[in-house]
């Protein structure tokens, strides 16, 4: 690739126009769905010049005559999901000491395809929250650049955690000298390490508030970092204008991570009443992950999980899920968190029905990918919805989603930019 269309890519990847010629495109479809309104624009066409819808019009109206053709007949558009929890460097494949069979480098290669299946799923942008070797910036830049295929990426870098505590490194005995690459241990040594991750590319922090599920000889509800510790942090993130995402299972670090700021609280699964009423008066968001125990009970045995970790998934699984409805009905904000990493990349979209079976409506579980996170990245005027200004991001499915949220399980047509990435040419 010739440098000039290298730098081309990389512009339009966010939106920016690069050359004199604006490609037009001009998208025609049985329905688009207003993820605000939760209403149909029945035979709608949307314009899309240089990677940004222009305008929604109707079927009919006046087509520029430069403009690609792209006809859905009987299909329903969205905007293009969001997934604010990913991990493309993991697999659920080599649970516990199986990752031990390959390679270091072995991860970013195979994050190339877990970037582009989830692509074709329909999430056209992700936050990744957490990866080691600083393979989650490559990643996003080889997209960006037009090298691979696959979603926006919020790069988190390295998640923040405590010596000992589930972001450390943990499964090794003392010999192995096994340390995690951002371990802190004092408000400064926090403040400090905030610095460093945006160095070198961190986009959004992520901390380790609790202990974890997968991780070894912790709990999930322990709180790991203090509050002055976590408040040093999304300080210091907050100052160079970046927002916060704490892993946090346990009921005291939840509130201390609202307590201290965080902008979303990940996993939330043992959030007490107290926990909510904080969320909702600071407007913090939930992050939820309620698809991914059915699969890290059916596999995760087989892929090499230790039964200490499936033994903690399988004590909060079902109050995490309980914990979600408590937590809607009382109108915490909600965002679509998955894990992915966690169960299978491409399958995000697993976790709207299990959403809906726990209190959601179809359209409130689609607007936690759509309109609530693309609020909580703070990119609300490029992401989330499918309207003028926006980002030519689509996905089209058979049928209503609003009737049936499992069809976004299979989207027939997926857009990003501008860019047919599945579905008619």
């Amino acid at each position: 690739m010739q440098f000039s269309k290298v730098v081309a890519a990389a512009l339009v990847a966010w939106g920016m126009a690069a050359g004199a010629q604006a490609k037009t495109v001009a998208v025609s479809a049985e329905r688009l769905l207003d993820v605000a309104s939760g209403k149909y624009l029945e035979k709608p066409l949307v314009l899309i010049v240089d990677g940004r819808i222009t305008a929604v019009e109707r079927q009919g109206d006046k087509v520029p005559p430069n403009a690609e053709r792209v006809d859905l007949p009987g299909v329903t558009l969205l905007p293009g999901l969001i997934d604010m929890h990913v991990h493309l460097t993991s697999s659920p494949l080599f649970g516990g000491y199986n990752r031990l069979q390959v390679t270091d480098s072995f991860w970013p290669i195979l994050g190339t395809a877990h970037a582009k299946a989830t692509l074709e799923a329909g999430f056209t942008t992700v936050r990744n929250v957490g990866s080691k070797d600083f393979d989650d910036v490559g990643l996003r830049q080889a997209i960006d650049a037009g090298y691979i295929e696959g979603p926006r990426i919020v790069t988190a870098t390295y998640a923040i955690g405590s010596t000992g505590g589930h972001c450390d490194s943990t499964f090794f005995p003392p010999s192995m000298k096994q340390k995690g690459d951002a371990v802190i241990d004092s408000p400064d040594e926090g403040r400090k390490m905030v610095r460093q991750l945006h160095k070198y590319g961190a986009q959004v922090i992520k901390i380790c508030a609790t202990g974890g599920v997968f991780s070894h000889g912790d709990t999930p509800g322990a709180q790991q970092l203090t509050l002055d510790e976590i408040k040093a942090i999304v300080d210091e993130a907050h100052a160079t204008g970046l927002k916060v995402a704490a892993h946090a299972h346990g009921a005291s670090g939840i509130k201390a991570a609202i307590l201290a700021g965080v902008d979303t609280i990940e996993h939330a699964s043992l959030v007490d009443d107290e926990g909510i009423r904080l969320a909702i008066q600071h407007g913090a968001y939930f992050g939820m992950d309620i698809y991914n125990t059915d699969y890290t009970q059916a596999e995760g045995k087989k892929n090499g999980v230790q039964e200490e970790n499936l033994q903690k998934d399988r004590d909060i699984g079902d109050i995490q899920r309980q914990n979600f409805r408590k937590a809607l009905k009382a109108g915490v904000k909600m965002i679509f968190s998955t894990d992915a990493g966690v169960y299978p990349h491409g399958t995000n979209a697993k976790q709207f029905a299990v959403m809906v079976r726990y209190g959601a409506t179809p359209l409130q579980a689609i607007q936690t990918a759509t309109l609530n996170a693309a609020e909580a990245l703070d990119r609300a005027k490029d992401v989330g919805q499918a309207t003028a200004g926006h980002f030519g991001d689509l996905v089209g499915v058979k049928g209503d989603p609003l009737n049936d949220v499992t069809l976004l399980e299979h989207p027939l047509f997926v857009m990003k930019g501008g860019e047919v990435v599945r579905g008619a040419p």
